[in-house]
């Protein structure tokens, strides 16, 4: 299949038109994560150009947007706090997107799909979480604590303070700034007209954000952009003896690449729902992705992922074929050329805003009420991972949601209710069998079977069970054989369900 079936003039307009829109919501965000993760803006927008000029090339999902993603930033900071840490991050980049890449060559893509969608929704809650509490006290021009529950507790003081300034500068004028952005994002959300609606919310809110501090005068921290090649890090190839042996760094390097893909082949499933153009062929957006990561492990930058705010902007804005994708970095990689002085007027406080938008919409918060009215196990495994993400770090978070859904499953599939029934005259026993009847219930199944009095008309109804498997007809075969011989009558129930016994049998079916 083509990526588009339209004349290609009419297909180039719309990836141009789409690129632009694409571009203008990366460039905000590339930076606000960067300095998130306490990188030079460089270092994001680096990502986003790789991601678009070189990813967009070879992605697997035509119509997807890779670049630097919020849901990294806890993995960033992580690994940036630590000794040698802006070191250690390009080796772990560089080592992650190789396995990820080599997942690719393996045709492992659709594995890394295999994720219950509640530990998904936790993950992205928990990192929303962390966001929301780091961020609010950037938006204020205040740094926050190191501890997210502190940083959470710290939120009213963070605003009593600010409250409390005399003048309007400081932290009262970013917190002013700031809550501008989230305000005006949410406004040009609900209220902007459909001709220009396309126009991301993320740019008018900070360009919004940038006219009130230039119009006010109000001092407050803004972005420090210098030229490109100040964000790169080059690893160092004499180090690998040191880095190579180092358990941590492979740790680390599983971590983002498991995180990483799983991100990226969620969205690109996403944006698969979001048109009906070619369908993403998932090993070979993996290789993309991990080609994407050891460029930019290899230039000491920000790790990437394909990202859903990015690429659903991309889908609604009309684009057609990967050439959107790769035209956004190109048009990343000219404006920070040509117009780096235009980032240095943005107030640090504008990029906070929009993080702590993005924090908040990765709560899920519409998702997480749907879950609970579906199943109230399903929300508790998301509110688990959630919490087990912001109380330890991201993979032991979404490991222990992985955990709690495997041993859920297990109890599903060794769960079964008998509820045995007697008839007025004591000669016929019906069993109700309800849950599932597998091999791990079979303990339960046996007991209730041979506690069943000699020489009845016994029923067993199975139409009820989610699944049966051939351990239980097994079963029901061997003790039919010697409940009849004992003088018993044997009957299975299975209304609907039909089965095929190997061997004699004398199952009667009652429809």
């Amino acid at each position: 299949m083509t990526e588009s079936a339209e004349p290609k003039p009419k297909a180039f307009l719309s990836d141009f038109l789409a690129s632009l829109v694409v571009f203008m919501v990366a460039l905000p965000l590339c930076v606000a994560i960067a300095k998130a993760c306490g990188l030079p803006p460089e270092a994001g927008l680096i990502t986003g150009i790789v991601g678009g000029l070189l990813v967009g090339l070879f992605a697997g999902s035509p119509l997807q947007v890779s670049g630097p993603a919020a849901g990294l930033i806890v993995l960033v900071l992580n690994y940036v706090n630590q000794p040698d840490g802006f070191t250690r991050l390009g080796w772990i980049v560089m080592l992650g997107g190789l396995i990820q890449f080599l997942a690719g060559v393996l045709r492992l893509g659709q594995w890394f799909r295999a994720v219950s969608p509640a530990v998904v929704l936790g993950m992205l809650a928990g990192i929303g979480l962390i966001i929301l509490a780091k961020q609010f006290h950037v938006l204020f021009d205040t740094g926050a604590p190191d501890k997210i529950f502190a940083a959470l507790m710290a939120i009213p003081a963070t605003v009593q303070a600010a409250l409390a300034q005399p003048e309007m500068a400081g932290p009262k004028a970013a917190g002013a700034i700031g809550l501008t952005t989230i305000a005006a994002m949410i406004a040009w959300k609900a209220l902007a007209p459909k001709r220009v609606a396309l126009v991301p919310a993320a740019v008018v809110a900070v360009v919004a954000a940038t006219l009130l501090a230039e119009l006010t005068g109000w001092t407050v921290d803004k972005v420090q952009v210098s030229h490109l090649q100040d964000g790169i890090r080059l690893i160092n190839p004499a180090d690998w003896q040191r880095f190579l042996t180092d358990p941590k760094i492979w740790g680390g390097a599983i971590t983002i690449a498991l995180i990483a893909s799983a991100e990226s082949l969620l969205c690109a499933s996403a944006v698969d729902a979001k048109h009906t153009g070619p369908r993403t062929q998932f090993n070979r957006e993996l290789g993309a992705q991990g080609i994407g990561n050891v460029i930019c492990g290899v230039l000491g930058v920000l790790p990437m992922t394909g990202v859903i705010v990015r690429s659903a902007a991309n889908v609604e804005a009309g684009a057609k074929t990967r050439l959107s994708a790769i035209l956004h970095g190109a048009w990343l990689l000219l404006f920070v050329v040509f117009l780096p002085f235009l980032l240095t007027r943005v107030p640090l406080a504008a990029l906070a805003g929009v993080l702590v938008y993005t924090g908040y919409k990765l709560l899920e918060i519409p998702e997480a009420k749907k879950l609970l009215q579906e199943s109230r196990a399903e929300f508790a495994i998301y509110i688990i991972t959630a919490l087990g993400v912001v109380f330890t770090d991201l993979l032991a978070g979404v490991l222990f949601g992985i955990g709690l859904t495997a041993l859920r499953l297990l109890y599903i599939f060794s769960h079964i209710d008998i509820h045995p029934k007697v008839d007025a005259s004591g000669n016929r026993i019906d069993l109700h069998l309800e849950g599932a009847g597998t091999f791990l219930s079979l303990p339960r199944l046996a007991a209730a079977l041979e506690a069943v009095p000699p020489k009845k008309e016994l029923h067993v109804h199975l139409e009820h069970l989610r699944s049966v498997d051939h351990a239980i007809f097994k079963l029901l075969h061997k003790y039919q054989a010697q409940y009849e011989a004992s003088g018993g009558k044997f009957i299975i129930d299975i209304d609907d369900l039909h089965v095929r016994f190997h061997g004699r049998s004398n199952i009667v079916r009652v429809g």
